[in-house]
């Protein structure tokens, strides 16, 4: 049997594979692991239509062991992370597939201090819901309570955050798209507060919207609309809003890695990151490290998972980590990927610099690098197709020293990712295009 947690949490196509069952289940092991009678859990979700259905099982399940609910409605998941950690929370549960499209959901948790959960507890919670059964019940009048905290608790985070934006007096004009998702209620009040006119776009959810064709796996809309508007910078964020890509005047996308170079070179260069240590993983740029250590600093790399990036930087004492796809961390105000916050950043960086966004993004050149996603019934069983095998190492042989292969299946979807970079743009993209053909007729 796989294990129910990703890199993630746990996700699946909503009322299918992903069951309420499962997340009455969760509510109850999640009870038992982390709370205890008369402790209390904050529960959020995304705009996706799935989420009453999930946010009631989960509350179900906490409820009928003793533990108090507490709803915060539709929040960011860097919301429910800020929420849990400042308030006298036992933990957290997000309902979220954050960028997946909107049939799909998933269930996130944290604990006491809005972190993610190690690896060894998500493995105590997984037997506790195969179990769930097993766990007993208290009686009638020991039944937790369901109180609905939404607006107050949302206001929490929109406080901090815009706390932070208003130290930053930026004149620029911005586009801000929202991925019809928990972004389009508090992010750009937040953005407003740092004195940019902020257009929205793609702020309208509707249940089924969420993520499609907009955000920041699809800014094509945001680039247009940056042009066509004449703003000096745009940014898109995720369904939960906790990745953000931005757009430059332009309409060039600037990715998770451009982002972490840009900040990461402006700290260094103030003497504001320890060590000049930033955190990432096996998929950030070639190209990101070369401009991190030109400067005298130097790349961490982890497994992919911004769980695992924040591990690293608790490890190594770093104030700086991320993802190529738009999850970065600043610890100096966050313990998770925060895509509000990230903007807040970029607009600090790029109105002290007085540059624009294009100038200092192009001092992080990167690598040609291609990545496909494979979808695929037999994801983890590419290690034993001896074809796959061999295709991997002839790549690796005509990129030569400077190259890279990484294929690794996906933590959150039914898919094997491949990632390919190089010096040549053309090879790359030939590699690459040949390893996904050949994993999807091998792996179907």
């Amino acid at each position: 049997m796989s294990r129910l947690f990703g890199t993630d949490g746990i996700r699946g196509v909503a009322n299918v594979d992903l069951q309420p069952s499962l997340a009455f289940a969760l509510g109850r092991a999640t009870a038992r692991r982390l709370a205890g009678p008369g402790r209390a859990l904050v529960v959020g979700q995304d705009t996706r239509r799935s989420g009453d259905m999930f946010v009631a099982a989960i509350a179900a399940g906490a409820t009928s062991l003793g533990a108090e609910v507490h709803l915060a409605g539709v929040v960011p998941t860097p919301a429910l992370a800020y929420i849990a950690g400042e308030d006298d929370f036992a933990g957290a549960i997000m309902v979220s597939a954050s960028h997946n499209p909107a049939a799909d959901n998933g269930l996130k948790v944290l604990d006491d201090r809005g972190m993610k959960l190690d690896d060894t507890v998500e493995d105590e919670l997984e037997s506790l819901i195969w179990r769930a059964d097993e766990l007993g019940g208290v009686p009638a009048d020991a039944v937790g309570r369901v109180h609905d905290r939404s607006a107050e608790l949302r206001e929490r985070y929109v406080g901090h955050r815009s706390g932070l934006a208003g130290r930053i007096r930026t004149g620029l004009h911005v586009v801000l798209d929202c991925a019809n998702g928990s972004g389009s209620f508090v992010a750009s009040g937040i953005l407003e507060a740092t004195g940019a006119r902020v257009d929205t776009i793609h702020a309208a959810p509707d249940g089924s919207n969420i993520n499609l064709g907009c955000g920041a796996t699809a800014p094509a809309s945001l680039a247009a609309e940056v042009v066509a508007r004449g703003a000096d910078i745009g940014f898109a964020l995720d369904g939960d809003a906790d990745r953000c890509v931005a757009v430059d005047a332009a309409g060039r996308v600037v990715d998770g890695d451009q982002l972490i170079g840009l900040l990461a070179l402006e700290r260094i260069g103030r003497g504001a990151l320890p060590g000049g240590l930033v955190v990432v993983t096996v998929l950030s740029n070639g190209g990101l490290g070369a401009a991190i250590e030109a400067v005298g600093g130097s790349l961490i790399r982890t497994p992919v998972g911004d769980k695992y990036i924040l591990e690293g930087m608790i490890v190594s004492g770093s104030g700086l980590g991320g993802e190529k796809s738009g999850h970065v961390i600043v610890r100096e105000h966050s313990t998770s990927g925060d895509g509000i916050l990230t903007a807040l950043e970029v607009l600090r960086t790029v109105t002290e610099a007085g540059a624009p966004l294009a100038d200092l993004a192009g001092r992080i050149r990167l690598f040609p690098q291609e990545q496909r996603a494979v979808h695929v019934r037999h994801k983890e069983q590419w290690v034993g197709e001896p074809e796959i095998l061999r295709a991997i190492a002839t790549a690796e042989a005509r990129l030569g020293p400077a190259g890279r292969v990484l294929v690794r299946p996906s933590g959150t979807e039914a898919a094997l990712r491949v990632m390919v970079e190089g010096s040549d743009a053309a090879l790359v993209t030939e590699l690459a295009d040949a390893i996904a053909a050949l994993a999807e007729e091998r792996l179907h």
